[in-house]
């Protein structure tokens, strides 16, 4: 498979994710991000932390890494590595707390995740 094609999906993958906490409070991660990033202009000091400022780079990265000739490995791990913090967090919440809503919406940025990754080291 093609690496932007990975990145790609990587991207749209990431932003599938979804949070549930509280009574009924829910929300998609792209839904969550377009917060941030309309927050981060008027108060930028509300907005930052790890798990919002990580994940949002690392998308930054995987996009950087789509108008490259040849997709860099290390964009592309690194991207892989910072996204991945937030979903397996997910991921685990998800098991832990019986949602799952949120175990789903994970699952495919990890099985993508671990294509790209076997795909990257067949690479040189």
């Amino acid at each position: 498979m093609n690496s932007k094609v990975l990145n790609i999906l990587l991207i749209l993958s990431s932003l599938g994710g979804y949070l549930a906490w509280g009574g009924n409070q829910h929300i998609f991660l792209y839904k969550a991000e377009a917060e941030i990033l309309s927050k981060l202009l008027t108060n930028p000091a509300s907005v930052l932390h790890p798990f919002t400022i990580l994940p949002m780079l690392s998308q930054l990265l995987l996009l950087i890494t789509l108008f490259q000739k040849s997709p860099s490995k290390m964009l592309s791990y690194w991207s892989i590595a910072g996204l991945g913090l937030l979903m397996g967090f997910m991921f685990i919440i998800g098991i832990i707390s019986l949602q799952y809503k949120i175990v789903i919406s994970t699952i495919p940025f990890i099985i993508i995740s671990i294509v790209a990754i076997k795909h990257y080291r067949k690479v040189n």
